[in-house]
Parts: C-alpha cells; sequence; structure tokens
C-alpha cells in the first residue's frame, strides 16, 4: 500500500517523504521492524519511540511517522499526536475492518468481562450469526479462543483482530474498553454502535491520579458511539450521560424512570431472578452466577441487546442459558461442607460487592483471602484493608501479583487501614500456603473466596510470570489431605 494512502485520515504537520512510497506493513517496536515498513515512534511508559528510531532504520524501515522531527536524515512525516496516527494508519492498512460488523464497547472498574461474554452468548443465541470478542480474559472468534496480553489490544493488534473477525464472518464484536486504551488512542477512528457503562470505582489511579480524570477517561467512549447504555444507579452515571453525544438508554434496580427496572429480585448461592421492566413489557429474567452485582451485568447486557433491535422476551431466555465466566465467582470443587469461590475483585468496590453479595447467601462464615498488586495504585490497599476486615467474618492477607514491590511492604499498606482485633485475621505471604490454610481451617457451611487473581494463571514477581493457577492449587492441596 502507498504510504499517501495511509495517510489519508492523518493531519499532517510536516513531511519529506514520498507519498508513492510502497510500504510494507506497520511497526511501532524496532525490535520488530523489517524492511519496507513504516515505522510510528509513540512515547511509551518505560520508553520513547523517538529514541529509537535509527534502530528501525537499520532495521529497514523506509519512512517514520513522529511527533519530533528525527535528528537521523530519513524520510519522515511529522504528526502532532503519533498514537491517534499508528491507530488510524493500521485502520487503513487492514481496511477499515470494523465497516461490515455491529460493535459493542463496555467500559466500567467492575462487571466488564462477565457483560461482554454475557453479550456474546445472547447475540449468538438470539441472531445465529457468529460474534466476535475482546478482553481481560481472552479473545475470541466465534467458539475459538485466541491468546490476550491486556484488556484492548495496542490499535495496530486491534485492528488487525478485527481483520481476523471480518474474514471470518463475525456480524458482532463485543468488547471491553479500558480506560488505559482510550487516553491513549488505541481505540482512535473506531465507531461502536452501542457503548455500555457499568459502573466505577478507584483502580488505575497510579495512571489518571483523580478519580475525575478516571471519570473523564471512560466517558470518552460515549463520544464515539451511536446510542449508549448507562448503570444511573452508579454515582458516575449522570457524568457520563452527560457527556454522551448520542441517544442514552438507563438502567437500575432503584429509579423506576430508567428505561430498564429490575424488580422483585431474588438471590440464592446459585443464581439470581428478578422481573425486567422495559417499557411496557415485563419479562422474568435469571442468571446463573450468584450474587447482586450479576443483577446489574444482566441489565447491562439486556440494555445492550434491547439497542441492538432484540426483543426483551429472547434476550431473558438466553440469559436463562448463559454460564459462569472463568474467575468471576467461580465455584471449585470441593467434597467438603464448604464452598471455595474465586473472584478477580481487586479493586475496593469490588472486594465489597462479591464479599456483601456472599454474605447474603451463605449460611456460614465468608472467609476472604486477598492481596494488593504491586507497582499500582497504592491509596487502595488500606481501604481494603478495612473493607475486608469490616465486612468478612475471617480474613487472610496474602500477596496478589508483587511486581517489583517487596510483598512484605505490600502488606504493610494492607494492614494500615485494618481496624478489626487480630482474632479476625491472618497474614501469610506465600498465597499457596495461605490457600493452604483457609481450606485446612474451614468450618462447617463457611464460604472461602479467593479474591483478586481469577482468571490468572500466573503470579508475577518481579518481572517474570509464574505459573499460578487457583484451581490447581486447590485440587492439589484437596488430594494431599484426602
Amino acid at each position: 500500500m502507498k504510504l499517501g494512502e495511509l495517510l489519508t485520515d492523518i493531519e499532517i504537520i510536516e513531511r519529506n517523504a514520498d507519498l508513492e512510497t510502497e510500504i510494507g506493513d506497520i511497526s511501532y517496536d524496532s525490535r520488530r521492524t523489517r524492511k519496507g515498513d513504516l515505522f510510528v515512534a509513540i512515547r511509551g511508559f518505560e520508553s520513547d519511540g523517538h529514541r529509537f528510531i535509527g534502530s528501525a532504520i537499520s532495521a529497514g524501515a523506509s519512512v517514520v511517522l513522529c511527533e519530533e522531527k528525527p535528528e537521523e536524515i530519513v524520510p519522515y512525516v511529522l504528526v502532532k499526536n503519533s498514537r491517534e496516527a499508528l491507530a488510524l494508519v493500521s485502520k487503513k492498512y487492514f481496511g477499515n475492518p470494523t465497516s461490515g460488523m455491529k460493535l459493542i464497547g463496555v467500559t466500567g472498574t467492575n462487571g466488564k468481562t462477565t457483560t461482554t461474554m454475557l453479550i456474546k452468548h445472547v447475540l449468538e443465541n438470539c441472531t445465529g450469526e457468529k460474534c466476535g470478542l475482546i478482553g481481560t480474559n481472552q479473545n475470541m472468534i466465534g467458539e475459538k479462543v485466541l491468546p490476550t496480553e491486556r484488556t484492548t489490544p495496542e490499535s495496530y493488534e486491534l485492528q488487525k483482530l478485527f481483520r481476523q473477525m471480518a474474514d471470518e464472518d463475525c456480524k458482532y464484536v463485543v468488547m471491553e474498553v479500558s480506560s488505559h486504551s482510550l487516553v491513549l488512542d488505541r481505540v482512535a477512528g473506531i465507531r461502536f454502535e452501542v457503548a455500555v457503562f457499568t459502573n466505577l470505582t478507584q483502580d488505575h489511579l497510579d495512571f489518571h491520579k483523580t478519580m475525575e480524570e478516571y471519570a473523564a477517561a471512560k466517558a470518552l467512549l460515549f463520544a464515539r458511539c451511536e446510542k449508549a447504555a448507562i448503570n444511573i444507579d452508579d454515582e458516575w452515571g449522570g457524568y457520563m450521560a452527560e457527556r454522551a453525544k448520542c441517544p442514552v438508554f438507563t438502567y437500575s434496580e432503584t429509579k423506576l424512570e430508567a428505561d430498564l427496572v429490575a424488580k422483585d429480585i431474588r438471590l440464592s448461592t446459585s443464581n439470581v431472578k428478578f422481573l425486567a421492566l422495559a417499557g411496557s413489557s415485563l419479562e422474568r429474567a435469571s442468571l446463573e452466577i450468584p450474587g447482586k452485582f450479576s443483577v446489574y451485568n444482566a441489565m447491562s447486557v439486556i440494555s445492550a441487546c434491547l439497542l441492538l433491535g432484540l426483543p426483551l422476551n429472547t434476550v431473558c431466555e438466553s440469559l436463562k442459558t448463559a454460564k459462569g465466566v472463568k474467575g468471576r465467582v467461580e465455584v471449585v470443587p470441593t467434597p467438603g461442607d464448604y464452598t471455595i469461590l474465586i473472584d478477580y475483585a481487586h479493586t475496593p468496590d469490588a472486594l465489597e460487592n462479591v464479599i456483601r453479595s456472599m454474605k447474603e447467601v451463605s449460611s456460614g462464615r465468608v472467609v476472604v483471602l486477598f492481596g494488593c498488586g504491586g507497582d499500582r495504585d497504592k491509596t487502595k490497599r488500606p481501604i481494603m484493608g478495612e473493607i475486608a476486615t469490616t465486612l468478612a467474618d475471617y480474613v487472610i492477607i496474602t500477596s496478589d501479583n508483587p511486581r517489583t514491590e517487596a510483598p512484605a511492604d505490600i502488606i504493610t499498606d494492607i494492614l494500615a487501614g485494618v481496624k478489626a482485633p487480630k482474632s479476625r485475621y491472618k497474614v501469610i505471604e506465600d498465597r499457596r500456603e495461605a490457600i493452604a490454610y483457609a481450606i485446612d481451617n474451614h468450618m462447617e457451611g463457611d464460604l472461602i473466596i479467593l479474591a483478586g487473581k481469577g482468571h490468572e494463571t500466573y503470579q508475577i514477581i518481579g518481572k517474570t510470570k509464574y505459573h499460578m493457577d487457583e484451581r490447581e492449587i486447590v485440587a492439589e492441596h484437596l488430594e494431599k489431605i484426602r
């Protein structure tokens, strides 16, 4: 493809590159640059791509797209925002792959993964069409599972994935849209048919610094969609609705003026049931995932599907057949008179939600095992310590993904928020040992929540990923003590 074709939608400040230059591919990592590439220099968290322009040229790049005029003598195109430009040239390079598909974007602190998986299930079940999925747990094309490194891929990989989905006849794509991806222009140039807001609670403040900045990042999604579904029970729901540049569909448990209302809610250890009221339509809805938050997840799915034109009755019928999502209130088999759940809760609100929800349905103690990730928002650590020890009957404080921080230092931060007596909690730094302790010291009727890791099958220590699957740890320990 000629350089001029790739630059059609780009605002160019200055260039010396010939627009007739043939471009073989696009790269933004000089280590992966090949002969004939357009190298896009972007500013990363740990390094600045402009420092590697020389390396990219040595690797064979034909043209450099950048924000700073290169010191090297090289064909270049100067732009204001190279991250946005990477997204736009990638979209052009892969032939605008989303043009024949309907995109559904889901944003919020909690519930994104479950909501996207459920929307995919309902769409495929109700329409018979193939649906693509992009998210934290995995990427999917129909039933085919693809690996994923981050919630929303970098724009080049995202457009490449869209191209693969289009080539395999996906009619819908449902994706988690992270705040990072919105601020860092990974989804620039993408138009969503429907965008969903689940909720906003403290997370990623190491990146966004304030809740207001975090909310503003999420709100960017609602300026690039045709229709929006917004949870107005959340304190930030009104903020999102005000900033939406499209028709807004609201859902709520408490506000009768909402477009979708959940009534007569019934909770159990295995599911949630409620009446879904949308205008003059009333249907019974149920979801085989326990916890009050599952009501909101179900409402977000129903709202999105109604905006896509599906009738309420068929959506509710389809939801009844949906299965749970790995790492989201996932029940781990045990041979005894107690229950173990694995849940991804790694924010204050998510931890509070899962504990409160399980307290509502548990016949015994609710025991929580959790830690906090290293090199991430430190301010939430004492908050989570206070929440866990205030709400749960017993708490085991341990490691999560310590990364480059000392696990003991992270635990010290958590303990700063603990106000419970020492008889209500225990510190066990090694997560495997902590899980074994929870099992060995369970009481009849206990509901043990392993919080924080969820779908992850690894633990990051330093900058290395080590295999760690909590399902395997539980199974191995149960076998050992049998």
